[in-house]
């Protein structure tokens, strides 16, 4: 049978789990009259917060304004550095180039997506300022070292934490550890609101400062004063943005909020499942989970075996393609991109762990309303390749 032959429906890279609950929340949310940023998104806010820990959680329109938020609070300014791992996605160093500072970019550790602890503190300078871990996957790598580097120098941690809620560490949940953890709940997320993010900190003055900030730098509970309790009065207190999340998608976060451990749930059971069959053949390498973290399964990432396979990455995405599989690839390095290459001098072969983990990663299909067949497609489709392109 050919490939395209196989190819009877096409199994996407994701599809998101919306269901009847998701609807009449923001139904509620309509015919309420209150649209914007209120009580759904407080609401929010609080679940969350509770959720992971944290004594503080502002909802936001994205991952990458949480970000943004996280530098501003802790007054980042122009030449000043943060530490980042180079394998990420754009938002992780674009928000750091915002305010004319440096990103400085790390390695993966060996075998891992994960910055590499190890390489950290030669990077540090009186101008660093953070270090930005990036939870790669769904689960974060090193904390206790990254950690101990901070508070030996004095640095924040932000932790980018878009693909891990929700996730522990050491049995404490992602979202209670740096000074500062930014989440996103963009539509392929474990959690979605369309668009949206949360930032969360333990401390109240980072809170109070990055609320402020996120609706224009006005004073506190800004919202308020088209309510019975608020005052038309307000007051500009700081240059700010308009980052706020609205009710409408509160609302729907809510209900995935209620959703999120059996979403995880159904999540592993799809990634054991990969691992399980696709270990029983050779072709691909699986990927491997630390005991000491619970998994958020945002994303299941394969690495190909040229020593295996005559053929590379592109052309197994090609083959899955034509056999009615969708795939991506997390990440493209940030130091492979012209930007960085142009503006802050990085080159290829500057990182050799990060380009080796990306020239073999895929990332498969993997939500959690993917049905056994579905499944099943995607492993077929692998098994195929790896017979029709074995060495």
């Amino acid at each position: 049978m050919s490939a395209t032959a196989t190819a009877v429906s096409f199994v996407p890279f994701h599809r998101a789990m919306i269901g009847q609950e998701e609807i009449k929340a923001v139904t509620e949310v309509l015919e309420s009259g209150w649209l914007t940023t209120g009580p759904r998104a407080k609401q929010f806010e609080s679940a969350f917060a509770s959720c992971v820990g944290a004594s503080n959680a502002i909802a936001v329109g994205s991952c990458t304004a949480a970000l943004h938020l996280a530098l501003a609070a802790i007054d980042l300014r122009e030449r000043d550095e943060v530490i980042l791992p180079t394998m990420t996605f754009a938002s992780s160093g674009e928000v750091i180039l915002y305010f004319g500072a440096k990103p400085v970019l790390i390695d993966c550790a060996p075998g891992s997506f994960h910055i590499d602890p190890a390489q950290i503190e030669r990077h540090i300078t009186p101008r660093t300022r953070a270090i930005l871990p990036v939870h790669f996957s769904g689960y974060a790598s090193g904390l206790d070292s990254i950690v101990e580097i901070a508070r030996k120098h004095n640095l924040k941690i932000i932790e980018d934490a878009a693909h891990s809620f929700p996730s522990s560490y050491r049995g404490t949940p992602i979202g209670s550890i740096g000074d500062i953890t930014c989440f996103s709940f963009y539509a392929t997320k474990t959690v979605t609101t369309g668009e949206g993010g949360m930032i969360t900190t333990q401390d109240r003055e980072l809170a109070d400062r990055m609320r402020i900030l996120s609706l224009h730098g006005i004073s506190r509970d800004a919202w308020k004063r088209y309510t019975a309790e608020g005052t038309w009065r307000y007051d500009i207190q700081d240059i700010g943005f308009k980052y706020n999340l609205t009710d409408l998608q509160a609302a729907i976060g809510l209900v995935q909020l209620e959703k999120r451990e059996h979403t995880r749930q159904l999540r592993a059971a799809l990634a054991d499942r990969y691992t399980r069959e696709l270990n029983s053949f050779e072709g691909f390498i699986t990927p491997a989970v630390p005991s000491h973290v619970e998994h958020a399964w945002h994303l299941y990432v394969i690495q190909v075996d040229e020593n295996i396979l005559a053929i590379g990455r592109d052309r197994v995405i090609e083959e899955l393609k034509q056999r009615g599989v969708g795939t991506s690839v997390h990440f493209i390095p940030l130091h492979m991109h012209s930007l960085y290459q142009q503006r802050l001098g990085y080159r290829n072969g500057m990182f050799p762990n990060a380009e080796a983990r990306f020239a073999g990663a895929i990332s498969l299909p993997l939500f959690p309303g993917m049905s056994e067949a579905e499944q099943s497609r995607v492993i077929f489709a692998l098994q195929d390749i790896a017979r029709q392109f074995r060495r």
